[in-house]
């Protein structure tokens, strides 16, 4: 299948301004050999080619280039840590970014088995990303640090080929820890995008001013929030207008039960649907990695809510529509549920959480 990529930098970015000559010359790169000479231009073209076996395909571009992607881009398959492809500025047309999945899968993802590079695309750009085709990803696919606000819009993650097992993986998915996006950002908006994967569409590990709308979201973990490490914050996130179907839960923050000096702080979800839960509808915990154990207290997480638009969810029977495990006094301010609706499934406990309102099982 073939989309197209646009990246497109601010003059915030951190690297260097483009020469008059520059200005003028368009590169071409047909193979990684000619990247030196090409990012000299602010309009480089991007051929079809197979990047070589353990070699990252660097983009470290100057300020206002334009980089239109004119083939597909693929990876040469070998056990090493990665990335595949790493971005400093960047746009392209209509192909696809193939990072040769099935030769690594084996259903451990990063937890063991092969080594797996990861993630396969690290963005560190600013201004707009869009119509992105990823494929088979080893692991983790994008991970986000841009340097001034970014949005990403249109892009494809499609790890649905990892669903099926094979020969390694002992009767599982093959594909495993294949994240759509993973996150450690400020004034960040992905939208529009779909994720066919095995574990979270987002995983956001901190930032602030984050939004996350109208998207799709089938067969991993949800829509994620944390793992929450120490001396974390993530304050200020949007989550609206999602639709997240055969997950293992729609909504999910998970902070770490050893985690210390850390905050989620001021998360709204608007007008979400999701449908075929297995595991849960909503689980907020401070257990993790236990989904209910013994919730720590070191991450204050407050003002949580459920506003705006219906957000609607339902769940295999059997399955808790809403779990909420908080540490004694760690779950703090307001938590306007008033606009979730919930089915399908079962009452969940929510412990050590008097502050939510509006919201009944």
């Amino acid at each position: 299948m073939a989309a197209s990529l646009t990246f497109a930098l601010l003059a915030s970015l951190a690297i260097a301004a483009p020469t008059a000559d520059s200005s003028s010359c368009t590169g071409t790169i047909s193979s990684l050999s000619d990247v030196t000479a090409a990012v000299e231009c602010t309009t480089v073209n991007i051929n079809a080619f197979t990047v070589p076996a353990g070699e990252t395909f660097t983009l470290s571009l100057l300020d206002g280039t334009t980089v239109n992607v004119n083939g597909d881009v693929q990876f040469g398959n070998v056990s090493w840590a990665g990335p595949l492809f790493e971005v400093k500025g960047i746009n392209g047309n209509n192909y696809l970014f193939d990072g040769g999945g099935p030769f690594y899968w084996d259903g451990l993802g990063t937890n063991g088995g092969t080594t797996k590079p990861h993630p396969m695309m690290k963005i560190e750009i600013s201004g707009t990303m869009s119509d992105v085709y990823v494929v088979n990803s080893p692991a983790q696919c994008f991970s986000v640090s841009n340097p001034a606000a970014l949005t990403m819009t249109g892009i494809t993650v499609d790890n649905s080929q990892g669903d099926a097992t094979n020969s390694q993986s002992n009767g599982l998915p093959a594909g495993h820890n294949t994240d759509g996006f993973d996150v450690s950002a400020d004034d960040l908006v992905i939208e529009k995008s779909t994720v066919l994967n095995q574990d979270d569409c987002l995983a956001i590990n901190k930032g602030t001013n984050l939004v996350f709308s109208d998207n799709y979201c089938s067969g991993g973990h949800g829509i994620s929030i944390g793992s929450i490490t120490s001396d974390v914050t993530v304050s200020g996130v949007v989550i609206s207008g999602n639709t997240v179907v055969n997950s293992q839960q729609a909504f999910r923050i998970k902070t770490d039960a050893s985690a210390t000096g850390s905050t989620v702080s001021n998360v709204t979800y608007s007008g979400n649907t999701a449908t075929g839960c297995t595991d849960y509808g909503v689980l907020i915990t401070q257990s993790y990695p236990a989904s209910l154990g013994t919730p720590g207290t070191g991450t204050d997480i407050s003002d949580i809510n459920f506003s705006g638009s219906t957000t609607t969810l339902t769940t295999e029977s059997g399955v808790d529509m809403v779990a909420v495990d908080c540490g004694t006094g760690a779950c703090t301010g307001t938590w306007d549920w008033s606009s979730l609706k919930v089915s399908g499934g079962q009452d969940g406990p929510i412990d050590n959480c008097t502050v939510i309102t509006g919201f009944t099982q």
